[in-house]
């Protein structure tokens, strides 16, 4: 798939919002729990304007994106979701890359993040290890694979 990537505009909150949702509801999971999801995979124009948010975009239409920021020492990804039409196309190797090449320019070792419990074989494909758990930022009591890779 032919994609460009580009820095998100505040104009892309919706489309990013939406893209989100259905990207981790293609994980399987039921309505309730998407719904209590629903404020952590909203992507807002404040979000947006951190400058962290890059974009993949094909044919004029967002088909994935990726959110990252400096927290200590390391770069954190705070998202990464790629549209259920096309995952398994290569737009999260990609949208991987430039993550990777946006954390090398903030001169960090390593890339940490809290992982979906079912996106912990990409991240293992792209270099991660599971290094413990966090909480789920949505899901009282829910503990999510804490992933690292050193750069």
């Amino acid at each position: 798939m032919k994609s460009v990537l580009r820095r998100a505009v505040p104009g892309d909150a919706a489309a990013l919002s939406d893209l989100s949702f259905r990207s981790k509801a293609s994980n399987g999971y039921d309505a309730d729990f998407m719904e209590a999801c629903r404020d952590e995979l909203a992507v807002t124009s404040e979000t947006i304007a951190d400058g962290g948010i890059w974009v993949s975009e094909a044919s004029g239409k967002p088909v994935g994106f990726f959110n990252i920021g400096l927290e200590k020492d390391v770069a954190e990804v705070y998202s990464l979701y790629v549209d259920p039409d096309v995952k398994r196309s290569g737009v999260g190797r990609i949208l991987w890359a430039a993550l990777e090449e946006r954390a090398v320019a903030m001169s960090v070792k390593a890339i940490e993040l809290d992982a979906d419990p079912a996106a912990v074989g990409f991240y293992m494909a792209m270099g991660c290890s599971v290094i413990g758990e966090a909480p789920s930022g949505s899901i009282p009591g829910r503990m999510l694979p804490r992933m690292r890779k050193w750069l």
